[in-house]
């Protein structure tokens, strides 16, 4: 057992954020993005993974890859959200109803709509979230 694991520390899956959003620009290949969180050797929770890929008050942007029928279950944001569909199709229960989306699509939330998503096949999106009273 190394030190890491000694001191209950796990190891890190990625760049650590400071590092990732560091500097003044940043460009993303977003299939690029996708094809690495897919490869990653950890299994995935609720049939998806997700990795932030830009952090600054009061914006964050996470990409989300779904296998068929993953999850995020209920839950609410406190900022203005976006769901940018990438590639398959989801479902948002949002608002009283289901909103199917398919790749292109988009849904915007204001903040503090409890929602869930599913996937209905293989999927990806893109999420942004706008914190309200940020700068």
């Amino acid at each position: 057992m190394d030190e890491q694991q000694e001191s209950g520390q796990k190891e890190r899956l990625r760049t650590h954020p400071s590092e990732r959003f560091a500097g003044e620009s940043h460009a993303f290949d977003l299939g690029e993005v996708l094809r690495d969180l897919r490869a990653e050797a950890h299994p995935a929770e609720h049939g998806h993974r997700q990795i932030t890929i830009f952090q600054r008050a009061p914006v964050t942007q996470v990409i989300f890859a779904f296998e068929p029928s993953g999850e995020l279950t209920d839950h609410t944001a406190h900022g203005l959200v976006t769901i940018h569909v990438l590639e398959g199709q989801l479902v948002v229960q949002a608002d009283g109803r289901d909103h199917e989306l398919r790749a292109g699509c988009i849904l915007v939330l204001n903040p503090d709509v409890r929602h869930n998503v599913r996937a209905l096949e293989a999927s990806a999106m893109l999420l942004t979230v706008h914190l309200e009273g940020e700068k």
